[in-house]
């Protein structure tokens, strides 16, 4: 998101304006410690503490540094307010692992950080404020002591919507969920900060043991309680996400929709789904890698082989943070960008039937509790996946011829009545339906036998898918007769086509393996086939009429004209 310019300029205005900065700082408003410095580390470590346990929103670290910041402003001063702030900064940077390509925020934070307290100190001693004061001074004071806070929020936000402009050209959400989790954490933690310092100036020390241990430990419960809401939510989304998966009764339906719903729910560059084929290797189903589905995608995985091999193997889940955790497991088929990786198996019937892949170029872009989701919609999926496969499995029993594997005649009476309802709206033209007879198919059958018909018709249901392709569809119609549609198609064209396929059956040798003379050897055959060609809207006005005029044409112009040649349906 953000250009190496603009990173080297950070940089730099850093090294220019942070020391110069803290030291003008020191020199005007220098900290009166002398004898309390067993007291400032004490409260540097109580500040690195509530660093180190921060919230992560939105793949953003929340800190609750305002309370401690305020009662150290307060107590010592400016100066060491800003060294303070400036420290814990680093531990949570430390703590949050910043990738290589995200260094810049390093002087990008420093500096936010730095200019928010300095102005905000700047302010509060404009007004007359004081820091250090005795507590009977608490009442004539207490009305900066609350501005002084105000002011740091405020400012606060108003410097990260300056960044946003400048830095991410005004591309980040800064009034997302994690503002308004900063906001409430920010309002509850300020009083506390108030009593921490009026606690250590009337008894010193020992505030710090009764009020900011067990309060440094609120970040750490707001912490968890943000982490259940945040699972509650994806198991909400997963349920929604199943109901939805289960909707679908299309392979490709289903697996696109699972992809775009994980995608959105996760940090996710590179996507795959793997099936197990035949218990003997892992064949890639969906491969997607920026949001767009890799279709040219070949090679396949066994068992143990890659981080999909042991995911199968083991039938366990696998999180990987960092690329060294499984550069050394990986087959090649992962981007050299990749950074975390998470594989989950889709396990049915206790049965591993798939592996999902998930892939970022970010460290530690997963966590335990996203993999405990993606197990779940894992289970929906294989549960869709399967209902989808078996509604296909029947539709195509119920549509297909069981022999040739073509389209039956249910099926193709239903499409040419859909045709033909577009053919009235005007989003075809026309029509053209070519029917297809085997010549003397009853002579081969008592000559070779059924089994050897029953080859020659699916030899010649290959033949006419081949020539067809997806120019039209082919269907057997019943016996020896093939039917074929041809939208948008002329006459003319259709008749050539017709042509075409009338030679090709006649030049073809069709090969016998299973007839009654079977010698060991196969046997070659030579058929022909007479054909009858009709379309509509000229020739017929429903889809009956079209059927019918085609069939006269091949019994009456090629059957009755002698065989083997291609007639058309003349009014």
């Amino acid at each position: 998101m953000v250009s190496l310019l603009k990173k080297r300029i950070t940089w730099i205005i850093w090294l220019l304006v942070f020391p110069l900065g803290l030291w003008v700082t020191y020199q005007n408003y220098p900290p009166q410690i002398s004898g309390l410095e067993l007291d400032v580390l004490l409260f540097l470590l109580l500040a690195s503490f509530v660093a180190a346990t921060p919230m992560i929103i939105n793949r953003s670290p929340v800190f609750l540094i305002q309370w401690v910041s305020w009662a150290v402003f307060l107590s010592f001063g400016l100066f060491v307010e800003l060294v303070i702030i400036q420290v814990a900064l680093i531990v949570l940077l430390i703590r949050v692992k910043l990738p290589s390509n995200e260094f810049f925020r390093v002087p990008l934070n420093s500096l936010m950080f730095f200019l928010v307290s300095l102005l905000s100190g700047i302010f509060y001693y404009s007004l007359g404020g004081k820091t250090g004061i005795h507590i009977g001074e608490l009442h004539d004071s207490f009305w900066l002591i609350v501005i002084y806070p105000i002011t740091n929020y405020l400012l606060n936000h108003f410097i990260i919507i300056i960044i946003n402009l400048l830095v991410y050209n005004g591309r980040k959400n800064i009034f997302g969920k994690d503002f308004v989790w900063e906001t409430v954490a920010t309002l509850i933690t300020f009083p506390i900060g108030f009593v921490l310092y009026t606690l250590y100036i009337e008894i010193g020390l020992i505030a710090v043991l009764f009020v900011g241990v067990p309060f440094s430990s609120l970040s750490i419960i707001l912490n968890l309680y943000y982490s259940s809401d945040k699972i509650n939510g994806f198991l909400q989304k997963a349920t929604e996400i199943g109901h939805q998966l289960a909707e679908k009764l299309i392979v490709n339906e289903v697996l696109d929709l699972f992809i775009e719903k994980i995608t959105e729910m996760l940090t996710v560059d590179s996507a795959y789904i793997l099936d197990v084929v035949d218990e003997k290797e892992l064949q890639i189903l969906r491969y997607i890698e920026k949001g767009e589905v890799i279709s040219s995608y070949a090679g396949s995985l066994t068992k143990k082989e890659g981080i999909s091999g042991l995911v199968w193997d083991q039938r366990k889940p696998m999180l990987f943070h960092k690329k060294e955790e499984w550069s050394h497991l990986s087959k090649g088929y992962l981007p050299d960008t990749i950074e975390s990786v998470l594989s989950v198996p889709v396990i049915r019937n206790n049965q591993v039937t798939g592996v999902l892949v998930l892939a970022s170029t970010q460290k530690r872009a997963y966590e335990k509790s996203q993999l405990m989701i993606i197990d779940i919609l894992c289970s929906h999926f294989a549960v869709a996946i399967e209902n989808a496969r078996h509604y296909e499995e029947t539709k195509a029993q119920s549509e297909r011829c069981a022999l040739t594997q073509l389209y039956n005649y249910r099926y193709f009476d239903n499409l040419l009545s859909r045709e033909f309802d577009r053919l009235e709206t005007f989003e075809r033209e026309q029509l053209s339906l070519i029917i297809l007879d085997i010549d003397h198919f009853k002579s081969i059958n008592d000559t070779y036998g059924h089994q050897s018909g029953n080859e020659i018709l699916c030899q010649l249901a290959d033949k006419l898918g081949q020539l067809i392709g997806d120019r039209g569809t082919v269907a057997r119609y019943g016996g020896e007769e093939f039917i074929i549609l041809l939208p948008d198609v002329t006459k003319e064209d259709a008749l050539i086509t017709a042509e075409t396929i009338r030679q090709t059956i006649a030049l073809h040798t069709f090969t016998l393996t299973q007839h009654m003379e079977w010698d060991g050897n196969p046997l070659g055959v030579n058929i022909t086939a007479s054909i009858g060609v009709a379309a509509a809207p000229h020739d017929a006005e429903d889809s009956l009429s079209l059927i019918r005029h085609a069939d006269r044409a091949l019994y009456v112009g090629a059957k009755r004209a002698g065989r083997n040649r291609v007639a058309e349906y003349v009014r």
